[in-house]
């Protein structure tokens, strides 16, 4: 299980409450790209519309740029594979309210390529303060602990 991308935003700007492995409908030559890391997690999410989840906003970048086709879109919603049981236990927690569905990273798990969804919260301006005091609080024992 090799990670070949991770959203380090959603890490930082959200509590993560539940994990989910989900597969992703993807053509040839995206499958390629991701292989490579050409894609961006960053600002992405999943919607669910019409009993089906979707990722929306991830970016993957053609993977031979010279060699694309015309109308082939990097930003294009794909359908993620999930059970019925999944999808509507999915959509009952993002009924609730203050939730959403992030992207945290893709991995391959034998020859599929799987993305971990995070049921996650949005933190507040003081909790990344604290993030970002305890992060380097740790880098300064790291540094002393090598002198």
């Amino acid at each position: 299980m090799a990670v070949l991308v991770k959203n380090k935003k959603a890490f930082f700007d959200y509590h993560i409450l539940e994990r989910i492995e989900a597969g992703i409908e993807l053509s040839g030559k995206e499958v390629k790209s991701i292989r490579s890391g050409k894609i961006s997690l960053s600002g992405a999410f999943v919607s669910i519309r019409k009993g089906e989840a979707y990722l929306v906003n991830a970016n993957i970048a053609p993977y031979q740029p010279k060699n694309t086709p015309e109308e082939y879109n990097p930003k294009k919603e794909r359908r993620l594979l999930l059970k019925k049981k999944e999808l509507d236990s999915l959509y009952g927690k993002m009924k609730e309210g203050g939730v959403t569905l992030v992207p945290l990273s893709i991995y391959t798990k034998g020859n599929f390529l799987k993305l971990e969804l995070g049921i996650v919260k949005g933190k507040k301006k003081y909790d990344k303060r604290e993030a970002i005091k305890k992060r380097e609080i740790d880098r300064e024992i790291k540094r002393k602990m090598k002198h």
